[in-house]
């Protein structure tokens, strides 16, 4: 980074943190441009702030800064554009996010400590013993997305479909996952299809403790047009998926 004039510093290029090598490029805005504008990146001109408390301060500041319309820095397809609890400002955002925050609440917590310590003993003892094995394929993925179909209340026999569609929803285009946007457009208009299904089922119930139950009764989000849900759908999958994947894998 230091073989570069400031202004041309990107630390969104994704081989950075491929080739594990980030750290020095962050250092270096840290220590001389810790509000710095990007002119050109792939994902397009954007503003990076790198100090702790600089950091709190925007993300805490929400009179000044906003989260509308996304909070990624590639530019919003407008003609694809899905909202989500996490890209509104207040109040929406607080109003729809407690909708769905008790799932991770400590009694629900509680009545899954069972089920996810049955699936994790189920999932380990289910290894292969003397021989190699894909530990993300066999564990990672296995075990978050039982949990995550448990969560959802979706068909357990296909809960690898969560796992496709947090991928697509994250993926680049042309980096292994999709294709083109088109793609990524096609298959989350299949998932939205998908959980309008369960959605229709669950309102004809009374109000249950999974997410699309209570998507579907919450005062704030029973009314949310198409895009709206599959937006919130997406947010929740790949909030249940990615992380933690990553984490047990890490």
């Amino acid at each position: 980074p230091y073989a570069l004039p400031l202004d041309k510093i990107n630390v969104a290029n994704p081989f950075l943190f491929a080739r594990d090598i980030h750290g020095l490029w962050f250092k270096r805005l840290r220590d001389e441009a810790p509000v710095h504008y990007c002119a050109e990146s792939f994902f397009g001109p954007y503003w990076s702030i790198t100090r702790y408390k600089d950091i709190i301060k925007v993300d805490t500041s929400h009179d000044i800064f906003s989260s509308e319309p996304a909070i990624t820095i590639g530019d919003t397809q407008e003609s694809f554009h899905l909202p989500m609890f996490i890209a509104m400002d207040r109040p929406k955002h607080d109003e729809q996010r407690k909708v769905v925050s008790p799932v991770t609440g400590a009694e629900t917590l509680r009545h899954f400590e069972p089920i996810i310590r049955q699936r994790t003993i189920d999932v380990l003892d289910n290894l292969p013993i003397g021989e190699t094995f894909d530990w993300v394929e066999s564990v990672s993925i296995e075990l978050t997305t039982r949990m995550l179909a448990t969560l959802f209340d979706s068909p357990f026999a296909e809960r690898r479909k969560l796992t496709r569609w947090s991928d697509v929803a994250t993926a680049i285009p042309g980096m292994h996952i999709i294709d083109t946007e088109e793609q990524r457009q096609q298959e989350l208009l299949g998932c939205l299809e998908y959980f309008t299904d369960l959605w229709n089922e669950r309102v004809k119930k009374p109000p249950g403790n999974d997410l699309v139950s209570m998507l579907a009764h919450g005062e704030a989000t029973r009314n949310m047009p198409p895009l709206e849900y599959l937006g919130n759908l997406v947010l929740l999958i790949v909030g249940g998926n990615d992380t933690t994947r990553s984490t047990m894998t890490a």
